[in-house]
């Protein structure tokens, strides 16, 4: 969320910057929006010269009584009931005039960095680096659920009665695989200095709006009935929750933290032939990374998280590749963001297994995250987030490329302590 005094000393950057996200249809937000400053800043200084007023002319009752002018006090007091019912008329339209700005304010997009792309959609990202050498083998790859049946390792079919369409029981050696991924991951990023956490897998509304646009919300969360709790769709939302309504002295920056979290997504929208299988579902398992930091230090902390993903995939003998998101595939909070690719040897392409993204002070800006400077000086922190790895987009790279043509899956050599030495799983049937 932008800061209001931003948008009324630059509407022209304002306005262009919903043209780079080709979001035109908010353009006349801006100037909604203004008019309202201008009124609720004309309601503020009626009030005070009201106040100012009524408090003056209020100690000239006392003395005009005291003098016996009975009648010029009682109209002094009608003039100050009357300055008292302007005062709470100007009042509740000052309320209603605030609830409406911030409504606009939370709707209009944060400023996309100067480097992002100009594109509509995800079509026009454009490719940063390439890691690792893409290898297709001589043999055929099977689609990734047929890999999984033949180690009888997933019912989807199972858990389509049990919960219906977007769910799956994962069993045996692919269980354990996909647990020792989360294991692995965890220790990867406390080896580079996260503080690892649980946090809490619900959060109120108040949370769910500081950190996501309301779009992002209808198409993501899971609403509790009858409670102020929705299921979080990625341990950032409660991470960066945690710091709510809080004031962090400047030494203890920057806040660098690794999550464990089960994540709940409704997907709509979710179509296509690769949204079969895992790779669009609606409950799975994830270990994130966010940082919370001084405002100059955001670019450095964003390259070392998506790097982050981009070694411990390598080091799993994954190839990668980086992709910048272009200005209309970000979501409205974020300044920069960049996927990561995984090598599909079967489709003999790349596809998104984690995402990295600089939301700048937006998310602080909601859920009043300050910074306190030696000085003594309050800011707003910046806020970043990026996935470590998500096992059900991650079992499809892994299992694609470490099959052998006998069907069996060779271990890489830094999971192998968390799969109990084993270097190889072999098929059941």
């Amino acid at each position: 969320m932008l800061d209001i005094k931003f948008v009324r000393e630059n509407p022209e950057i304002v306005k262009q910057n919903i043209r780079n996200k080709f979001q035109e249809g908010k353009l006349e937000l801006v100037d909604k929006v203004l008019q309202l400053d201008k009124e609720n800043r004309e309601i503020k200084q009626e009030v005070q010269a009201l106040q100012a007023e009524r408090n003056k002319i209020s100690k000239q009752i006392g003395a005009l009584m005291g003098q016996g002018k009975r009648d010029e006090a009682e109209a002094v007091k009608k003039q100050v009931a009357a300055s008292g019912d302007r005062i709470t008329e100007l009042s509740a339209r000052e309320k209603e005039v605030e609830e409406e700005i911030l409504k606009i304010m939370m709707v209009i997009p944060n400023i996309i960095d100067p480097s992002v792309p100009i594109g509509k959609d995800d079509s026009e990202n454009v490719e940063i680096e390439r890691y690792g050498e893409p290898v297709v083998p001589d043999f055929e790859i099977p689609y990734h659920t047929e890999i999984m049946e033949a180690f009888d390792g997933i019912d989807m079919e199972a858990a389509g009665r049990v919960a219906g369409n977007g769910f799956y029981y994962l069993m045996g050696d692919i269980a354990r695989i996909h647990s020792a991924v989360i294991s692995y991951a965890r220790d990867f990023m406390i080896n580079r200095g996260f503080t690892y956490c649980i946090p809490p897998f619900m959060i109120r509304s108040n949370v769910v709006t500081g950190v996501m646009s309301f779009a992002e919300m209808e198409a993501m969360m899971y609403k509790i009935e009858g409670e102020d709790l929705y299921l979080i769709g990625t341990s950032e939302h409660s991470m960066i929750g945690k710091f709510i309504d809080q004031i962090l002295p400047e030494e203890q920056l920057p806040k660098t933290m690794t999550s464990y979290s089960p994540c709940f997504r409704k997907e709509k929208g979710a179509h296509g032939i690769e949204e079969r299988g895992v790779y669009r579902i609606h409950q799975f398992e994830k270990q994130e990374m966010i940082v919370v930091c001084k405002p100059e230090e955001s670019p450095m902390w964003y390259d070392r998280l998506w790097q982050n993903t981009v070694d411990l995939f390598r080091s799993l003998d994954i190839p990668v590749r980086t992709l910048e998101c272009c200005s209309g595939d970000l979501a409205d909070l974020k300044v920069k963001s960049c996927d990561v690719e995984a090598w599909s040897p079967r489709q003999k392409k790349y596809f998104e297994v984690g995402s990295c993204s600089n939301l700048g002070d937006a998310q602080a800006r909601r859920l009043k995250i300050r910074v306190k400077g030696e000085d003594g000086r309050k800011y707003l922190a910046h806020t970043l987030n990026n996935t470590v790895v998500a096992p059900p987009r991650m079992l499809i790279a892994f299992l694609e490329n470490n099959l052998n043509a006998d069907g069996s899956v060779n271990i890489p050599k830094a999971l192998q302590p968390y799969m109990g030495g084993i270097e190889k799983i072999e098929r059941k049937k």
